[in-house]
């Protein structure tokens, strides 16, 4: 198992997702999202493994506006752009991923 967690510092389901892994003994890589951001690759991984519209946390400020580009690059690109308006965590797992925290798909991976 080779899992990555996207997520921000002040996140605290970043955190619980970070715990839950650490409780089971399962090495993982933290990225901090907002220091390094996500590469296009990886963003496009994820959102074919759930959906774009997952992948925008509709708390953030600024994620108002995303809802009104028309077309769906034009919202991926802004993601690119502002990975602050990214739900987190992104918990990856080779193909296969969450947004959230989803400690029950996790256990399926084990």
């Amino acid at each position: 198992m080779n899992i990555q967690i996207f997520g921000k510092s002040k996140c605290f389901d970043t955190k619980k997702a970070e715990r839950y892994f650490k409780e089971r003994r399962i090495k993982y890589q933290y990225i901090d999202l907002l220091k390094y951001g996500i590469s296009r690759g990886e963003l496009t991984s994820v959102k074919s493994a759930v959906g774009l519209e997952a992948l925008i946390d509709k708390k953030a400020r600024g994620a108002e506006m995303i809802q009104y580009l028309a077309y769906d690059d034009d919202k991926f690109e802004k993601l690119l752009d502002e990975p602050e308006l990214i739900q987190t965590p992104i918990v990856r797992n080779g193909r296969k991923a969450t947004v959230g925290y989803a400690p029950d798909v996790w256990k399926d991976w084990e």
